[in-house]
């Protein structure tokens, strides 16, 4: 498939998508959601890749939220599909395999800040911005925000962050929760890219695993995440990596895993 409003690219075992709409701060469309899902697919079919990076074209937006002149001609049954359409692609990044790191270098607002949210961390740049701004055009977010803010930082933080539709700096973004590492513009993908190596080094059923133990594990009570955990780690017990790993460790040497997940 061509892209015209991302670029897609593959090195070393690590995947980058760049929104690249930068005339308007990489604004979410329909086209780009659909070029999303696309890359998001191939992405789950190849074994080679082992992490995936999010970052936006330019220095000024990750995602600056839904292209408002394209949904402001919506009626409601326009706006539950595009809403699903958001959702669906969204999903795929909890439904990967493999870890998805955003590099937040901008803005990321509405739908940006949903598609950040569902990636597994986040490091952003001090000029980074969030925020559900919806409520200031008379609507709520559609793509997973009012579900996975109160999640992650609570339901009061979360309310108040979408009943005022305020931003917030990376700074507060960090204190907060929402963000796991702060750096300067320049450092950012340097900084994204050193972590992702580390994450690409490990072994890729043990990343899997660990990946998803914490996201079902994170819906369900203690002790069923527990028996989740325990079957996890007795599937880990079984692969080729666990094996390679502890003889690695016993020999004194660096561990070589194969990452197969078959």
């Amino acid at each position: 498939m061509e892209y015209k409003n991302i670029i897609f690219e593959v090195k070393d075992g690590v995947a980058t998508i760049t929104f690249n709409r930068p005339e308007v701060l990489n604004a979410l469309s329909d086209e780009l959601l659909k070029e999303l899902s696309h890359a998001l697919d191939d992405i789950a079919e190849n074994e080679d890749i082992r992490v995936l990076i999010l970052t936006g074209a330019g220095e000024k937006s990750f995602v600056a939220g839904a292209d408002i002149k394209e949904i402001a001609t919506f009626d409601a049954l326009d706006a539950k599909s595009f809403a699903q359409t958001g959702q669906s692609t969204i999903n795929k990044f909890e439904n990967l395999p493999i870890p998805v790191i955003a590099a937040v270098n901008g803005f990321a607002l509405g739908g940006g800040c949903e598609i950040a949210l569902a990636c597994d961390f986040i490091y952003a740049s001090e000029n980074a911005m969030f925020g559900l701004p919806e409520v200031n055009l008379g609507l709520i977010p559609g793509m997973g925000g009012t579900q996975r803010l109160p999640r992650l930082i609570g339901k009061n933080m979360a309310k108040e962050m979408i009943f005022t539709g305020k931003m917030i700096s990376a700074a507060e973004a960090e204190k907060i929760g929402i963000v796991n590492r702060v750096c300067s513009q320049e450092l950012l993908m340097e900084e994204t890219v050193k972590v992702v190596g580390t994450i690409a080094s490990k072994g890729k059923v043990s990343i899997r695993a660990a990946k998803q133990a914490i996201d079902i594990g994170a819906n369900v009570d203690l002790h069923s995440g527990c028996n989740i955990e325990i079957d996890a780690f007795a599937l880990c017990m079984a692969s080729e990596d666990a094996k390679e790993g502890m003889t690695a460790f016993i020999e004194k040497r660096a561990a070589n895993f194969k990452g197969s997940l078959n």
